[in-house]
Formats: structure tokens, sequence, C-alpha cells
């Protein structure tokens, strides 16, 4: 089980990689794809190609064929992968891919923060998946050893089938790639369409006991936008505020969200807090737990996170 610190970094680590604008810090030119005998034995011709994409930091990239070797440094581009079937492609991953199952057993790369440029460099990759947490120091670096890096960065929830198309583009799983984003675009629609003309329902969502939570412009407060809520955290300053129990108790929320359950945190604890049997939530029992690896990672469990939020928020209007 993972300490509460580390749980909560990660979080917000890789919250704040889906949240941050695109294009922000964006490097004057894009990485030069390097080929490597392993990269390029025996690659069938793909029709479509060279192809050049603009990614979700605004560099322009070129690609003369498909990556036949792939190095993610983010879950939520793991999961990308092995939903368009690129499973045999992925070379490396980060240390927080443990979805599918199967990433486990692919060879790690270090943090999704601090990666391993070492063993990133040895694997002989033709791409490398980063996130926008990566373009101050990790993309420079990746850039400057001549190894194409892709940016997917989609700033809330409905941006991620454009990410996934994108990928799909490159990878020549266009077909693939637009059937998964149809399904999702359908489904974010239906969730829309359901809570529509609801009245918000005020939420907390917990990241840790000690209070903190995610605050506007995150992705966490856009899904739970989608879902018919309204965060107690909305009017906060800063993204990632902290919340002293006073305040927490002025805002009543009506629903509590625990991210934060990994660290041993249940609703019956949270419930029997000092204090909190006054909370709107606390009295009509609804207090519960949500998976952090569907509501934070902009991959297409995401959807499944929206829905499952948006029906402990509205029970009546969801199926």
């Amino acid at each position: 089980m993972r300490s509460i610190t580390t749980l909560v970094l990660a979080t917000l680590a890789l919250v704040a990689s889906a949240c941050a604008p695109a294009g922000a810090n964006s490097p004057a030119t894009s990485a030069t794809s390097q080929p490597t005998a392993a990269s390029t034995t025996s690659q069938p011709a793909t029709s479509g190609f060279p192809l050049t994409i603009i990614d979700d930091a605004g560099r322009s990239l070129t690609f003369t064929r498909p990556p036949q070797r792939i190095v993610s440094i983010s879950a939520s581009n793991t999961e990308i992968l092995y939903a368009l079937g690129l499973e045999d492609r992925i070379v490396g991953v980060d240390q927080y891919s443990d979805y599918p199952e199967a990433a486990k057993s692919k060879p790690q790369v270090g943090s999704f923060v601090q990666p391993d440029l070492e063993k990133i460099i040895a694997l002989e990759p033709d791409l490398i998946l980063v996130t926008n947490i990566h373009l101050p120091t990790v993309l420079p670096e990746l850039e400057r050893r001549k190894l194409t890096a892709m940016v997917t960065n989609p700033k809330d929830i409905k941006g991620v089938p454009g990410s996934i198309e994108m990928v799909g583009r490159i990878t020549a799983k266009q077909q693939e790639a637009q059937t998964l984003a149809t399904s999702l675009r359908s489904r974010i629609d239906a969730v829309e369409s359901r809570v529509k003309g609801a009245t918000p329902v005020r939420t907390f969502y917990e990241l840790s006991p000690q209070l903190h939570t995610a605050g506007p412009g995150t992705f966490v407060d856009d899904m739970i936008k989608l879902a018919g809520g309204a965060s107690i955290a909305a009017s906060a300053t800063e993204q990632w505020p902290q919340l002293n129990q006073e305040s927490l108790f002025l805002a009543d929320p009506e629903v509590v969200l625990l991210a934060d359950h990994e660290a041993g945190i249940t609703p019956e604890q949270v419930m029997a807090r000092p204090g909190w049997s006054t909370v709107a939530a606390v009295k009509a029992n609804r207090v519960f737990t949500v998976d952090p690896n569907l509501t934070n990672r902009p991959a297409p469990r995401v959807v499944d996170g929206l829905e499952i939020v948006a029906k402990k928020l509205h029970p009546d209007r969801m199926p």
C-alpha cells in the first residue's frame, strides 16, 4: 500500500499534467527521429506516410512511418496504447503504468516525473510519449539526444478522444482510434444529457486526510462539473488547495468523494471524524470511494470515472 504522501504527490502530478495549458513552455523545434536497426527492420510501406501532426503542446512532428518501438512515460498514454492494440510495440513504461495488468511486465524506465533517460535510450525507441509535465526538463533532454517525443495533453475530459485519435494517426491505428473516440464522445454526451437541468450537487473531492482537494482549472474539477456537481473548492485561488475543517463545514458538501482510499481512508472513517456529523454528505450517508486511476488519468477509462461520479451525484438520472 502506498504511503499517503506518495499517493497524494503522484495524484497531483498526474492530474497537473492533464490540466496544464497546451503549448506552455513549448520548445521552438520538434525532435528529429533517428531510425535504429531495431526500429527499421522489415517495415512494410504504410499509406498516409510521411505524416505531419501538431501535438498537444503545439509542436510539429513528421513521421516517415508508424513508430514500432514506443516508450510511454505516463500511465494515461500507456492505457491509450493498449486500448488501440499497440501492446506489441511498447518497449518501456513508467512505474505508474499499471493498467492493464500486462503493462506491469513491460520494462520500466523510472518514475513519471523523473524517468531514467539512460534506460530510455537503451530501449532504442522511435517514439516516446510524454505529457506537459515533461516540457520543462525531460523533453529538452530527449530532444538534445535526437529522440522523437510527442506530447499528449488533453486539458479536459472532452479532449481525451482527440488525443486518442492523434496517437491512432501516427501509429496507423486510425480506425481503432476513431471507433474508440466516437464511443467515448457518445458516452460523455449521454452523461451531460442526463444531468442537464439538475441542481448541481455540492461536492468535496478528497485527495488526502489533510483535506487536499482539486481546485479550479483541474481535470477533476471539469469531471465534477460534467457529472452535474459543483466542487466546494471551485473558488479557490490555486489548483490544489488544502481546505480547513471550518471552510469545509461552511461549504457543507452534499457528497464526499474519497480518492485517497488506497491510503486506508474509508467512508466509515470519514463519517466518524469529530464534528463531521453535521455535514450534509455524512447525514445522508453519501460518502463514497472513487478509483483515482479512473478520475485522474486522461485515458479511455476516464469516461468510466465520469459515469461513476455522475451516478454518485445524481443516482436518479443515471442508469
